[in-house]
């Protein structure tokens, strides 16, 4: 009989209890309108708060330090856990919210141990043409699945930095799968980035609609290609090198609070000092 998706099934109570909802701040002091200032800047959860630095918060127009400290310490008192140390016993049954989502093929799984994991990003790399964003494609399916059939019953996100989404491939893997084609791109969240600020502008946007628990795959497709192209040469690699890691600390973050799968794409170049080292090295590794 084929899987069906549907709204119903796109929700895990256990991640809803979970992620603290920024308006929780309104009963430990916090004005609603420092709460929406918050709301602009992409702040949609407790969590996301107590990750952020208090100079970051700082930057946000209307919000002093004396404000950013209040803000900090009900943040403290609603996430009490997020400066304590807990036991391994207790970080495990936080684990248990970890959800592998299959790849759709057998074999793959396998060798990941079941497939891509929530709370956890991931980068897959190679030439051009080798699979990746057909890969890409496939997890926004197979995450909307039941869990029962190697699904992480969520929707998907998708930021596509080189115009390769392809609505009709997910309703051709959606047929293989017998799931309504329609209905599976309903639950994809759909974004095409022109530049890395665009990039960074984007995953900040999907904070709040991540907040909904609903989401359990984010693919960006992929995720050097924009910083490629406006980082050029040694005298910008470390401003580039900067932005990229906070892009990526900020996934990381994501993951960890949503629950969600990041899948990211990069190409392969040339290493010109590989061949040189070890004659059988084939010089390529993850693009920069």
């Amino acid at each position: 009989m084929p899987a069906s998706v549907n709204d119903d099934d796109l929700l895990d109570s256990d991640d809803e209890i979970m992620i603290i909802d920024i308006d929780q701040l309104q009963n430990h002091g916090i004005g609603a309108a420092d709460i929406a200032k918050l709301r602009a800047a992409g702040y949609w959860t407790v969590a996301s708060v107590h990750s952020a630095m208090r100079k970051t918060l700082g930057k946000i127009k209307g919000l002093s330090e004396i404000k950013v400290d209040k803000i900090k310490d009900a943040v403290a008192k609603l996430n009490p856990s997020g400066t304590s140390f807990v036991t391994a016993s207790e970080y495990g049954q936080q684990r248990k919210r970890v959800i592998r989502i299959s790849t759709g093929s057998k074999s793959l799984d396998s060798i990941l141990g079941g497939g891509f994991t929530t709370m956890s990003i991931s980068e897959v790399f190679g030439e051009f043409r080798c699979g990746k964003t057909q890969m890409g494609h496939t997890l926004c399916v197979t995450c909307q699945l039941p869990k029962e059939m190697g699904g992480a019953a969520g929707k998907a996100a998708y930021v596509d930095t080189e115009g390769t989404f392809r609505p009709e491939r997910i309703r051709a893997i959606a047929e293989r799968f017998g799931v309504d084609g329609d209905a599976c791109l309903e639950n994809i969240l759909y974004a095409r980035a022109v530049n890395s600020e665009v990039q960074m502008e984007l995953i900040q946007k999907l904070a709040e609609p991540f907040a909904s628990g609903e989401y359990r795959l984010l693919v960006i497709d992929s995720i050097m290609a924009c910083f490629r192209v406006d980082y050029s040469g040694r005298g910008e690699l470390s401003e580039r090198q900067q932005k990229l890691g906070q892009m990526l600390a900020r996934l990381t973050t994501m993951a960890e609070e949503f629950n969600i799968a990041v899948y990211m794409t990069n190409q392969v170049q040339s290493d010109p000092g590989a061949s040189a080292l070890f004659a059988g090295a084939d010089g390529r590794k993850p693009g920069e």
